[in-house]
């Protein structure tokens, strides 16, 4: 988390706004009391695009290696 003078934010707001990485905060203090915080924004994923494959490896365990699980989901199955 960054802090600067309000003084200081009026000078430079646009170079502030634009070094702030994702997530990152940055405090604007008057008479060293903060005043107001800017946090930067997550860029939005583009409309259309799927997300790369891989993103949940990892999130599944199996815990025994068996066929049994799956025929509560005969019905859906060919």
């Amino acid at each position: 988390m960054t802090t600067v003078t309000i003084q200081e934010a009026q000078a430079q707001l646009p170079d502030l706004i634009h070094r702030l990485n994702p997530g990152e905060e940055l405090v604007i203090t008057e008479n060293d009391r903060p005043v107001a915080k800017l946090v930067s924004e997550s860029p939005k994923p583009i409309a259309g695009l799927r997300p790369p494959p891989g993103l949940c490896k990892g999130m599944i365990t199996i815990v025994a290696d068996d066929d049994e699980h799956l025929k509560d989901f005969a019905e859906y199955m060919p």
